[in-house]
């Protein structure tokens, strides 16, 4: 039987004793007045492991009533159903519970969607993931905004406007550079239609990376799913001049390719060598497993709600470098058959 002393609630008083700090620090570092910065990183990190050793959550309630805030942050996906953004929201949700916050999921929103949540009370803070430039809009200043995958420029010059990017562009450069080295001289791109800077920036990556090569382009829209990608991709691989080697801007559009291959008799990657990005759970589970980009989804989310917190609690946030990107290699890539 535990005792009560084991059942109670952890205190910020034991914080303090595992720390070895006094019950001011560990109010500080937990404090959204701002009070934070003026204890250092390392002590910072002591406190919060301490706090995660022991299980404590702050009175994130009675702190939030007291200065006017509701806890609430809103997180902004284009499509909730896409796996990669999935993971986005895991690590969004780990990282909020560590500051006291709850995530809300916004999906297929608009700039009207997002004016009306940065102008109400009802979220502290907005973090947008991928966003169209023309889904943005005009967001008040006052309103704690963070990009996740998104153009500097939304950032650049606010005061309370962050961005935290992906390194997609050295994923797409190590993935074509992955099947010039097989031998593919010719070489299929899936890529996406939709405007976002993410995407402009696979574009320009793949054409960087592909110079020199022979390349076939077909687009496809990312938000019509699974048929859009299978379709598109045979409109590619029953063309006049098709690629043994196709690189898809997502993993779900690779899935496609996949379908498509199937139902032409075509065999990967005997045939045909696929690449993806994102590297989705699923991509392991595909016969043969997916070759692709690893985009940390979870990182993403939880550096931009740390980057949102910081905002709220008044202290100065700094953008991170670009997270890193790493390709996968799986058995859906193999060395180049004479081009027919």
């Amino acid at each position: 039987m535990q005792s009560a002393a084991q059942d109670r609630r952890p205190t910020g008083r034991d914080v303090a004793r595992l720390a070895g700090v006094s019950q001011a620090t560990v109010s500080l570092v937990f404090s959204d007045s701002g009070g934070a910065h003026r204890v250092s990183e390392a002590t910072r990190e002591r406190v919060r492991d301490a706090a995660r050793t022991l299980g404590y959550r702050p009175h994130a309630a009675g702190r939030q009533l007291r200065l006017g805030r509701t806890g609430l942050i809103l997180l902004a996906v284009p499509n909730i159903l896409g796996p990669f953004f999935a993971r986005v929201l895991e690590g969004a949700h780990e990282e909020a519970g560590e500051h006291g916050l709850a995530v809300v999921v916004s999906s297929g929103w608009s700039s009207a969607t997002l004016a009306r949540a940065s102008t109400t009370s009802q979220f502290d803070g907005l973090v947008v993931c991928s966003p169209d430039d023309s889904q943005l809009g005009e967001l008040p200043e006052s309103t704690p905004v963070v990009f996740l995958d998104s153009d500097p420029a939304h950032a650049r010059g606010a005061a309370r406007r962050l961005t935290v990017e992906l390194d997609v562009a050295d994923g797409m450069r190590a993935a074509v550079e992955h099947l010039a080295a097989l031998g593919h001289r010719r070489i299929g791109h899936l890529r996406s239609t939709l405007s976002a800077h993410t995407f402009r920036s696979r574009q320009a990556a793949f054409e960087e990376a592909a110079h020199g090569l022979e390349v076939v382009e077909v687009g496809v829209s990312l938000n019509e799913g699974l048929a859009a990608a299978r379709a598109a991709a045979r409109t590619l691989l029953t063309g006049p001049r098709r690629p043994h080697a196709v690189m898809c801007d997502d993993d779900v559009v690779a899935s496609g390719v996949y379908q498509a291959a199937a139902e032409l008799g075509l065999r990967i990657p005997a045939d045909v060598s696929v690449v993806g990005m994102d590297n989705i759970t699923a991509a392991e589970l595909l016969t043969p497993p997916l070759t692709t980009v690893d985009l940390p989804g979870e990182q993403l989310g939880r550096h931009g709600v740390a980057a949102l917190a910081a905002l709220l609690r008044g202290e100065p946030a700094h953008a991170p470098d670009p997270l890193p990107t790493s390709l996968v290699v799986r058995a859906s890539t193999a060395a180049a058959a004479p081009l027919r």
